[in-house]
């Protein structure tokens, strides 16, 4: 006869891959039924978009066959909730588990549709996502996400206007580029432009959110630090093309996040414009920039590579006509950034569940 205990012991030998536990330890398991030779359970991910789903589940099934009885009839219901390491007091941002920010040593990689695309995979495996443009001088995800006449409404949260990002394609977004004339330039000094980005964390009503994508302006400046500073990152994406000139200042980035005053976890490196797949030949790669670069750097900073995202005119005419990548229908443009929101979110919870809690840095001035 199987019982609940049975199955309960069967499956403190499956092992989360990632976190390096079973998943009775790591308490994923619950929901247990056995009724004869039926047995059902819920199995709890740390993410909707766990790339490790169907490895997982296969191997509680083979457990209670192998260990419990090799006729049972079993049924795994896999479900999500996203893990969060935030031990600050939450005055800013209080509803967002998981804080991400996509960073670059230099304008020009591809950064913004790479945080456009990553924010939309991260929601098209269920998650509930929000995507923040801090690149005050040069916004372009009103454009990306097909928001160019749109302007955000203002609410009233607990006696106080608050701005509400507006909703596209399941997520929320928000952008200097929704406050401003699009032909306006903005020509403001640092601390104007840090103003700005305060009031994006303080002064919108962002909610309950799995995740915030923030595509930060290129370089490593004014804006960077009065963020970090703001709320606690969880962690940084660093986009890089295969050129040396690129990897060489995506390193000052990295090497900007490893300061001991700093200390933002890379959650892993992406190569943008890795290379070329023609439309009418989507199995040829065409290395036009070099190869292999965004490897290299990952392996000498130890850090996941999480990708590289090809050349495809698709994925540019898709940000020029505001339906980004991921919402096409052309498999080339659309699997490399799934693919890489999957990375993203396996390394979140490898870093939750393993590193130190988020945390907001302060710096000394001067």
């Amino acid at each position: 006869m199987i019982t609940k205990e049975a199955v309960l012991k069967a499956l403190s030998n499956v092992q989360e891959p990632d976190l390096g536990k079973d998943l009775v330890t790591l308490n994923m398991v619950s929901d247990i039924e056995v009724d004869g030779k039926n047995v059902s359970f819920t199995v709890l991910l740390t993410t909707p978009a766990c790339p490790l789903k169907e490895m997982i589940e296969k191997a509680c099934v083979n457990a209670i066959h192998i260990l419990v009885d090799k006729e049972a009839i079993v049924k795994v219901n896999m479900t999500a909730k996203v893990n969060s390491n935030r031990k600050d007091n939450k005055a800013l941002l209080p509803g967002v588990k998981n804080i991400i920010i996509v960073a670059s040593g230099k304008g020009g990689v591809g950064k913004s549709t790479v945080a456009t695309n990553l924010a939309l995979g991260l929601s098209a495996e269920g998650a509930s996502v929000g995507l923040m443009d801090a690149d005050i001088y040069g916004p372009s995800l009103p454009i990306m996400m097909g928001l160019r006449d749109e302007r955000p409404k203002m609410m009233d949260v607990n006696g106080k206007g608050m701005i509400v990002p507006i909703e596209k394609y399941g997520i929320k977004t928000m952008s200097i580029g929704l406050l401003i004339d699009e032909k306006q330039a903005v020509v403001w000094r640092g601390p104007m432009a840090s103003s700005a980005i305060r009031q994006f964390i303080t002064d919108v009503h962002w909610g309950d959110l799995d995740y915030l994508v923030i595509d930060m302006p290129p370089g490593t400046g004014d804006v960077h630090l009065t963020l970090m500073q703001a709320i606690p990152v969880t962690g940084a994406v660093i986009v890089s093309t295969p050129q040396a000139v690129a990897a060489a200042d995506a390193k000052k980035a990295i090497m900007m996040l490893k300061q001991d005053q700093i200390k933002v976890p890379v959650l892993g490196i992406v190569e943008n414009m890795a290379y070329f797949t023609p439309a009418e030949l989507p199995e040829n790669k065409y290395y036009i920039f070099g190869k292999g670069g965004g490897r290299q750097m990952a392996d000498q900073f130890e850090m996941p590579f999480l990708g590289e995202i090809p050349i495809v005119q698709s994925i540019r005419e898709g940000g020029d006509q505001g339906v980004p990548a991921v919402m096409s229908d052309e498999a080339a443009a659309k699997k490399p950034f799934v693919n890489l929101a999957k990375n993203v979110a396996r390394n979140i919870a490898i870093r939750n569940a393993n590193l130190e809690p988020t945390k907001i840095i302060e710096m000394q001035e001067g």
